[in-house]
């Protein structure tokens, strides 16, 4: 397909501001479709679940909506998925789930490539399970996760492995699917932080070899709400905290109080939007296109990004990963990355400064004490003008 990015851009009534947005890896803007959405599920008629009338019968089609939405998008059963107020929320749900059958002597990999929200909760139920923490570290010059460390790291009382699909700081892809065959060899379960890799790129959560996978509505154009996925035979198998009287069906009963049903209903328009870019039959088959389509966007309009900074001799690029989503981190000589980004956005340019919640990987580096770095990363509505902007301003 031919991608225009000007037609796409004209669907975000937010960027009509006059913004330069690089702030994509905190959060994506919107379009016209999906705000719709949610103010049309807040104009109508919408009760709790479950109900015998119109109103409560709605919500349940909001629900199963999004939920065939985003399976649609990962390439799950829609029984598998469950939705939470936040990614970080949702994996401490799994963490303090699958920490209650863990003994001491079990042992639990986490990566310091890794967002604090799939680091933090598993560190957390290791400690009060006595189970035995273990770190995958990053090679400190190119940001790479070496997949053979993996070998010694694992063992038969490894319980759980935890991995990011790509660095919401640096851009690092991993080799999810080698890392998930050695840790199910092992005999440990795999959850996937695909916050950061969904909005650039197709996802097929079986073909990566997941047990869980989370990511965020709001990096892929959607609401705020937190969607973990897994096959619902392994939900079955487990048991959270729950109230009494809810439901102790898969997937609701990782679903805690009443469902947010506009943001839900904001997801689905989400998926549709994405699919509406692309082609095919099926709406998986419209994602998988869509996404061919934004990730080449993408990729041409970073190029330039990348380039622009690599030739500055005043501007220090935080790691060189072969494979990396359309991201990049950067300190700039004689300036705190705070001074930067504040410089930047009087400019109305977005960008983000400090360690974006990738505190494991600041620290190594040696960047947390000095305030992290700069990062920019570009989207499906990013253009080349736009990066030149930045590029001047800075």
């Amino acid at each position: 397909m031919t991608y225009d990015v000007e037609a796409v851009r004209a669907q975000f009534p937010a960027l009509a501001e006059g913004l330069a947005h690089f702030d994509g890896p905190g959060g994506t803007q919107v379009p016209a479709a999906v705000a719709d959405a949610v103010a049309d599920a807040l104009r109508s008629a919408v009760s709790n679940r479950h109900g015998d009338f119109a109103s409560s019968v709605r919500a349940d089609a909001i629900v199963d909506g999004a939920r065939s939405a985003v399976a649609d998008l990962l390439g799950v059963d829609p029984r598998g998925v469950f939705f939470g107020p936040s990614m970080t929320a949702n994996t401490y749900v799994l963490a303090r789930t699958l920490g209650a059958t863990w003994q001491p002597g079990d042992e639990v990999v986490v990566s310091r490539l890794d967002h604090d929200a799939d680091v933090r909760p598993w560190v957390q139920a290791a400690a009060r399970a006595g189970a035995t923490l273990k770190w995958a570290e990053f090679d400190e010059k190119t940001c790479e996760l070496p997949t053979e460390q993996y070998e010694d790291l694992l063992s038969d009382r490894t319980r759980l492995v935890a991995v990011t699909a790509a660095s919401n700081a640096v851009g690092t892809m991993p080799d999810v699917r080698a890392i998930a065959d050695l840790a199910h060899a092992a005999g440990a379960l795999l959850h996937v932080d695909g916050v950061h890799a969904t909005p650039h790129g197709t996802v097929d959560v079986p073909a990566l070899g997941a047990d869980f996978y989370s990511c965020s509505a709001y990096k892929w154009y959607g609401p705020h709400v937190g969607i973990t996925v897994a096959d619902p035979a392994l939900l079955e198998t487990l048991l959270p905290d729950k109230l009494v009287p809810s439901s102790d069906e898969v997937p609701d009963r990782f679903e805690f109080g009443t469902s947010q049903f506009e943001s839900l209903a904001g997801v689905t328009a989400a998926v549709d939007w994405i699919a509406s870019l692309g082609s095919g039959a099926s709406r998986r088959e419209r994602v998988v296109d869509a996404m061919a389509a934004i990730a080449a966007h993408e990729s041409q309009v970073f190029t330039r990004l990348y380039d622009g900074l690599a030739t500055r001799d005043d501007v220090t690029l935080v790691g060189a990963p072969s494979r990396r989503t359309p991201t990049v981190a950067f300190t700039v000589d004689g300036r705190a990355p705070q001074q930067v980004a504040k410089a930047l956005g009087d400019e109305g340019i977005c960008v983000w400064a400090g360690n974006y919640y990738a505190v494991e990987l600041m620290r190594r580096l040696g960047l947390e004490d000095t305030g992290g770095a700069v990062r920019a990363g570009v989207v499906c509505y990013t253009t080349t003008d736009e990066v030149d902007r930045l590029l001047g301003a800075l």
